[in-house]
């Protein structure tokens, strides 16, 4: 299962839990769905260690309102990091993905740079490039997406995979009116979601917005709809594993997990 020793230089010695690898993991303060959801997918060894990105007004009923969301983030999570490298871990991974979409492909890129030079060189998962991955490993190209989104947040999702090919062939916004709120919608608005999106020319449903519950409910679609349904929070998980050379295989998660 790729247990593998990991020895922390920096202290000369190794973290009795994390021995394998500790992950830094940054979110909206307001998102109580991430980090349980990544705890659930723990492994013997790996550690996730979160640091919260302080959210003082969530409303998000409006393009403007959902674009004010961002600059909170992105005038709070610099400080975020900071803080997470007080545990001196091993690799960042964004609990949060509207910011990981935002201005397509070139914008996710310039996130992850930004990550990766405050936090001292450390590489970093994100929902975005999670998603890409996946979605290139399973080789499809038309995908159906659901978000907790309003409009402008569905044309920044729709952009960045349209950049590397993919074809959207459905985007379902659920426009939730504030941060916590996306925490709250049940499984079956989300079951009913995905079936909107899906159409017998749609390779692969994908959920984005990490404050949603579906990793579980993502499995159970598979077996429904007999294609990818790709969970952001366990595609996120997946990458990060899987960049740190931790190979153990989940179930319960979707394929990705499972699988590959």
């Amino acid at each position: 299962m790729g247990f593998v020793n990991v020895t922390n230089a920096h202290h000369g010695g190794c973290d009795q839990l994390g021995w394998r690898r500790k992950f830094g993991v940054i979110i909206p303060s307001t998102n109580t769905i991430v980090e349980p959801e990544f705890h659930a997918m723990s492994v013997p060894g790996i550690t996730a260690h979160t640091g919260r990105i302080h959210i003082r007004n969530q409303v998000l009923d409006s393009d403007e309102a959902f674009q004010n969301l961002l600059l909170q983030i992105r005038e709070e999570i610099g400080y975020t990091v900071d803080r997470i490298m007080t545990a001196e871990p091993d690799y960042m991974v964004m609990g949060m993905s509207a910011e990981t979409f935002w201005d397509g492909v070139e914008g996710n890129r310039k996130f992850i740079k930004q990550i990766n030079e405050r936090s001292g060189g450390l590489s970093v998962a994100t929902g975005a490039e999670a998603c890409e991955r996946a979605l290139k490993l399973f080789g499809v190209k038309k995908i159906g997406v659901v978000t907790p989104y309003q409009p402008i947040g569905d044309t920044n999702v729709v952009k960045f995979f349209s950049e590397l090919g993919f074809e959207v062939a459905a985007i379902e916004g659920l426009k939730c009116p504030t941060a916590v709120a996306i925490a709250h919608v049940p499984e079956a608005e989300l079951r009913a979601a995905l079936h909107k999106v899906n159409g017998p020319d749609v390779d692969a449903l994908v959920q984005v917005g990490t404050n949603l519950s579906m990793i579980r409910l993502a499995d159970e679609m598979e077996r429904i709809v007999d294609k990818p349904v790709i969970a952001i929070n366990a595609a996120t998980w997946w990458m990060a594993l899987r960049d740190n050379g931790v190979d153990d295989r989940l179930h319960g998660f979707g394929t990705l997990l499972r699988e590959y």
